[in-house]
């Protein structure tokens, strides 16, 4: 039997379970210390209380689809409103370079996922479920691409898939990121380290800012206000930044849906909130750099927070967990080889590339973080590390940078290039 909820319903319903994820994060330290958010904490019981609701009555749930779809978009634009070129010019040649190192490492982790699904007998396609949709993507590229692949591909599963690999990423990276920075440091032992510090992650951001900001007056990098708000100028949200910021939203996601309509069908065909995201990229940059609009970050972010969190609440509540009872073994032995890779390519590739020395170290746990589960993840391992060995400024300017902007524009190119290969589909 189908019980199907209405706008109203669904909005209540995904409340309850952000409400019920923020309190088991409070109290529950395995979940705080992996940074696991707070709707995937209160999803993840809802999905199997769902679960148990179906082996004992045959029960299913049809919640609102509009609505969801709408908080996905919202998500994605944000992502693209925030992603300012001058940042990557401000960012200078390491951010470049880390830049390329990640996108080489996208393809890699597909590679690595799309080959092994094959080999064991799944659809090439679960490999990208288990590749960079879900651990360099996170759960809300894994959320977006879930409908997509189930819809267009017939890849049964793929959303519950997908938010289950996702979580599964979020403590990998927290476990991983780590012991492969002190493998490093204590492999060029010999060098000397910075001096012991004990900053919180709000302050090693803010000493990277600051040092930014000073080289700036040295005459030795771009305006500080290319890449950071001024924390002396506070900005409140106010009604009038509210309408601002959701005229801007309203204009990616009706660009989303007119590209959508018109390369239907064509070679250029994306799913929707790929077109939310590049029109986010694009409305951003010509307001900001032809127009010299005065772009709110403040308030595109937390709009965009919001709408993930509700995104992933509802999409949490349609989970189908009896459909992965044949997926599980086979996608755990792909889970198990994604862990290797990324220490290895953060060993030897990220480490190597980036100097060979503690900043690439401690941009090596970084990588870790994001490449498997999310930039908060990253931050944490970051800060795990210079908490014990000292500072390092340049792993907090960067990544930050890499994770929050870049890497999901990167993703996503990624992704559509493969999901156009002939033998995937």
């Amino acid at each position: 039997m189908e019980v199907q909820l209405n706008g109203y319903y669904t909005m209540i319903l995904a409340t309850l379970v952000l409400l019920l994820g923020r309190y088991l994060v409070v109290k529950v330290k395995f979940l705080a210390d992996f940074n696991i958010p707070e709707p995937v904490a209160g999803g993840l019981v809802a999905g199997i209380i769902v679960y148990v609701l179906n082996l004992a009555f045959g029960l299913t749930f049809k919640f609102q689809g509009e609505l969801q779809t709408a908080f996905m978009l919202m998500f994605f634009s944000s992502i693209g409103l925030s992603a300012d070129f001058a940042r990557l010019k401000a960012g200078g040649k390491p951010l470049a370079i880390f830049l390329v190192v990640v996108a080489a490492f996208i393809v890699v982790q597909d590679v690595v996922g799309v080959s092994l699904a094959a080999v064991l007998g799944l659809d090439p396609l679960i490999g990208l479920v288990a590749g960079s949709i879900t651990l360099t993507g996170g759960h809300g590229t894994a959320g977006a691409w879930g409908p997509v692949l189930e819809s267009r591909y017939g890849i049964t599963g793929a959303t519950t898939l997908g938010i289950a690999t996702a979580t599964f990423g979020l403590v990998a990276g927290g476990l991983i990121g780590g012991p492969v920075a002190k493998y490093l440091i204590k492999k060029m032992g010999h060098q000397k380290l910075p001096p012991p510090t004990h900053q919180t992650q709000a302050e090693a951001v803010a000493a990277a800012q600051s040092l930014y900001s000073t080289r700036h007056a040295e005459g030795t990098d771009q305006p500080d206000n290319a890449m950071f708000d001024k924390p002396d100028e506070i900005r409140l949200i106010t009604a009038s930044s509210t309408i601002e910021t959701l005229a801007l939203f309203a204009a990616c996601m009706a660009f989303a849906g007119l590209m959508t309509t018109a390369t239907k069908g064509t070679a250029i065909e994306l799913p929707t909130f790929v077109w939310a995201l590049g029109g986010g990229v694009i409305i951003r940059n010509v307001l900001t750099h032809f127009f010299r609009f005065d772009m709110f970050d403040r308030a595109i972010d937390v709009f965009g927070n919001a709408s993930l969190s509700l995104f992933l609440a509802m999409a949490l509540l349609s989970l189908r967990l009896w459909e992965l009872t044949d997926l599980a073994l086979p996608v755990m032995v792909i889970l198990a080889a994604q862990v290797v890779v990324m220490m290895a390519y953060a060993s030897w590739v990220t480490f190597k590339v980036m100097g060979s020395n503690y900043d690439a170290a401690v941009l090596a746990a970084g990588h870790c973080g994001f490449g498997m589960g999310a930039t908060p993840t990253a931050i944490a391992n970051m800060q795990a590390i210079t908490d014990r060995y000292g500072p390092s400024y340049k792993a907090f300017l960067i990544v930050p940078m890499v994770g929050a902007f870049f890497v999901d524009l990167v993703n996503a190119a990624v992704l559509q290039l493969f999901t156009q290969l002939p033998f995937l589909r």
